[in-house]
């Protein structure tokens, strides 16, 4: 097996793996576990619990979007040259990338601080910065669901064989996905 076919299957492995988990978690937490904590447990426990949760969640997201983009800058170093769907995938994978590192960095720590500082969502001026927070995360967490949706179809094209009588094929250089042929 050629060397740069070895990465790029090794490393798509390795984001779609990535991915999922990061993909998963988002869903697990956002969809599941925030809305059944906060109907039955009572405030402030709730919205304390919920922070570290999130909190400890953000380093898994962002060590997920960190493997993700190295396996873009590994497929890109394998050559022989990106073609626009490489180019849609890795742009996609960094935008992921970017949003979880805003949340993990900026966002859920000022969640968390203003959660102890006792602040409730509306109440007052700490209140309304906690919703615009918590809204802003919201809508980070919906667009990471999206691009990394979009992250595991780029990487699944990529990796499938065009199909018979098409204008695209595996490349002659063992690079898999949908390379133009020549001629």
């Amino acid at each position: 097996m050629p060397i740069m076919l070895a990465v790029r299957l090794t490393s798509s492995i390795a984001a779609l793996l990535a991915a999922a988990v990061w993909l998963g978690g988002l869903v697990a937490l956002g969809a599941v576990a925030a809305p059944i904590v906060f109907s039955h447990v009572p405030l402030p426990q709730s919205a304390d619990a919920m922070s570290a949760v999130f909190r400890r969640f953000d380093s898994v997201a962002m060590t997920c979007a960190g493997l993700v983009v190295a396996t873009e800058v590994a497929r890109r170093l394998a050559g022989p040259r990106f073609t626009r769907l490489d180019h849609g995938r890795a742009l996609t994978s960094l935008l992921a990338a970017v949003a979880a590192v805003i949340e993990g960095v900026s966002v859920s720590p000022r969640i968390a601080a203003l959660h102890a500082a006792g602040a409730v969502r509306g109440a007052n001026a700490a209140g309304l910065e906690l919703a615009r927070l918590h809204d802003l995360a919201e809508a980070l967490g919906k667009a990471e669901v999206t691009l990394l949706a979009m992250v595991i179809v780029f990487h699944v094209l990529s990796l499938s064989p065009a199909p018979p009588g098409s204008r695209f094929a595996i490349g002659r250089e063992g690079s898999v996905g949908h390379a133009p042929v020549d001629g």
